[in-house]
């Protein structure tokens, strides 16, 4: 696929903006979006939609900053107003080849704006936005300001407050090869059975297990779990719903292989169940503690590893991003998936079925698909 950039632009606030800087994690995420056309004369027009960011990016103004260190080194967002970047791009490729196809990210990365790293983080925008389009007319795009391309105000308006996530004084933490990408998809009937054996085989239990406990349990047979954990409400009290920033925790079940393989799966689903419950306002914040004490935060990042890491999208309003052209067909990571990591998608046209996007090595794969279905 060969794409021709048309028009790069730095899109900057409307009007006037705070000057801060922000403590920020490092932690970044690439999605893609798909738009068929819905036969209007002006489908995604760009100046529209340039109006649009720069008019959000007043409540939103940290997006607008640039990156710097503070003086003990950490990342942090310094708020200038230095606007995005927004580029404007075609191709002749058709989007229906892609959507869904996770298993070349050479076509995938082209739809998601290069980076030009040479001049330092302070010259990076935090936010850079492509839209392609393509030859059948349909559109790909990264998203995040969808309400007021329509003329709306943001759903949820921006609560932009560190305080509210800082480590406690003291800080007191009492915790201690070639691969490929597929996707699998579960329908809404396998899913029904999944929840009938986990239903059947606790029937006395008086437990009523989410669809991401018994899909998780599905998952996991001979490996360490590790899930990711949004904290907003987990913490006491909850941040609010506008809270501008980054709140996910990653959690961790380990096993012995023999133990997943003898035990019934209701007992696996409650192990998923009694992880996520424990996680509550004490364990955040012990963890938000534990971070500010170490001298170097590096140590934390996860290296590469063979074990699971499922990432629940299901509860998340990925197909609701309406520029006033209709809603996304498809969405999904628009990142090389790493090694061992599982996104799972709800369906584009709610008929109650889940996709599962995968890497893994190959050998790994083929076993996987073949547990996977394995009901």
């Amino acid at each position: 696929m060969e794409i021709t950039i048309k028009e790069s632009t730095i899109v900057r606030p409307a009007d006037g903006t705070p000057k801060r800087n922000i403590v920020m994690a490092k932690y970044h995420l690439p999605t893609i979006y798909y738009y068929k056309p819905n036969g209007s004369s002006d489908f995604f027009d760009t100046g529209r939609l340039k109006e649009a960011l720069s008019k959000i990016l007043v409540p939103f103004y940290p997006i607008a900053g640039r990156l710097g260190y503070d003086e003990n080194g950490r990342l942090e967002i310094i708020c200038n107003a230095e606007g995005v970047l927004f580029v404007e791009a075609e191709t002749t490729s058709v989007m229906e080849h892609l959507i869904g196809d996770f298993t070349d990210y050479s076509q995938v990365f082209r739809l998601v704006p290069k980076v030009d790293y040479s001049g330092g983080i302070s010259s990076y925008p935090l936010l850079v936005l492509q839209v392609t389009k393509f030859k059948c007319g349909g559109v790909c795009l990264g998203v995040g300001w969808a309400d007021t391309s329509r003329g709306l105000s943001p759903a949820i308006a921006p609560f932009i407050d560190r305080t509210l996530f800082r480590a406690r004084d003291p800080p007191t933490p009492k915790f201690h090869r070639p691969s490929i990408v597929s996707t699998f998809k579960l329908t809404a009937d396998q899913l029904n059975t999944l929840k009938a054996k986990a239903n059947v085989a606790n029937a006395n239990g008086g437990i009523k297990y989410s669809s991401f406990n018994i899909l998780a349990a599905h998952i996991w047979r001979y490996t360490k779990l590790r899930i990711p954990v949004d904290g907003r409400y987990k913490l006491d009290p909850p941040l609010p719903p506008g809270y501008f920033g980054n709140v996910i925790f990653s959690s961790a079940l380990i096993a012995q292989a023999g133990d997943l393989e003898t035990e019934s799966f209701t007992d696996t689903i409650k192990r998923i169940h009694e992880l996520l419950n424990q996680i509550n306002d004490e364990y955040l914040r012990s963890a938000i503690d534990y971070i500010e004490k170490m001298s170097d935060s590096n140590t934390l990042v996860t290296g590469p590893h063979t074990n699971l890491a499922v990432v629940p999208w299901i509860w998340l309003p990925i197909y609701e991003a309406d520029f006033g052209w209709g809603r996304t067909i498809y969405m999904g990571p628009g990142n090389d998936v790493h090694e061992g990591k599982i996104y799972i998608l709800p369906s584009p046209v709610n008929d109650g079925s889940l996709s599962l996007v995968t890497r893994l090595e190959i050998p790994q794969m083929k076993a996987f698909e073949k547990l996977l279905y394995e009901f």
